[in-house]
């Protein structure tokens, strides 16, 4: 009943200035789903929330660590309408997260077959393969049982050293949305600097 978000989001995703002109010049052309099996919030379009900032960042960094040195790090912004939105800040879509997490770990038990981890060489832990596998794993439950499917998933993500001493606060904190349903982003435009 209120998975349904009543409100426009504005999204911004990191790329290059290539890609970015392409989507806002082609209004058939969108922003590629990332089908990494590290993806944290499943397959999907990820956009990081009101943070034009943060998707630059995340840019520059990715075409560090890829080594791509001829193209240019760009943020193209969306108007995302979150539609019927799996959102990580509501209580029922926790203990639906948590509900396929606990059979996709029966099955697994019954193949006798360990469940994939979540890795990475900090405590952020940024290679998501077991988050991954839940969220896909929930999205197959709502199909089997004939529900609605999400058209967004929407969470909270903490990264990055602490700001300060004894806080949770975070240098690279976000909130991302993984768009799984591209009907719902009603426009791409070139965010201001």
């Amino acid at each position: 009943m209120y998975q349904r978000l009543p409100s426009w989001v504005l999204g911004f995703h990191g790329t290059n200035k290539e890609t970015v002109m392409k989507i806002v010049s082609n209004s058939k052309e969108h922003v590629e789903f990332s089908h990494n099996d590290y993806d944290w919030l499943g397959n999907g379009a990820y956009f990081w929330e009101n943070d034009p900032v943060r998707a630059l960042r995340f840019s520059q960094e990715r075409m560090a660590w890829k080594g791509i040195k001829h193209k240019e790090p760009a943020v193209i912004g969306a108007v995302i309408d979150p539609g019927n939105c799996l959102n990580l800040f509501d209580q029922p879509a926790l203990d639906e997260l948590k509900t396929a997490y606990e059979d996709l770990r029966k099955d697994f038990e019954a193949m006798n077959t360990p469940l994939p981890q979540n890795k990475g060489k900090t405590e952020d832990l940024l290679f998501r393969h077991l988050d991954r596998a839940v969220f896909e794993h929930l999205h197959d439950l709502r199909k089997e049982q004939g529900l609605a499917p999400y058209q967004t998933v929407r969470s909270a993500f903490m990264e990055g050293d602490f700001l300060y001493d004894n806080t949770l606060f975070r240098r690279k904190n976000h909130i991302q949305i993984a768009v799984l349903d591209r009907s719902i982003i009603k426009g791409y435009f070139l965010p201001r600097h």
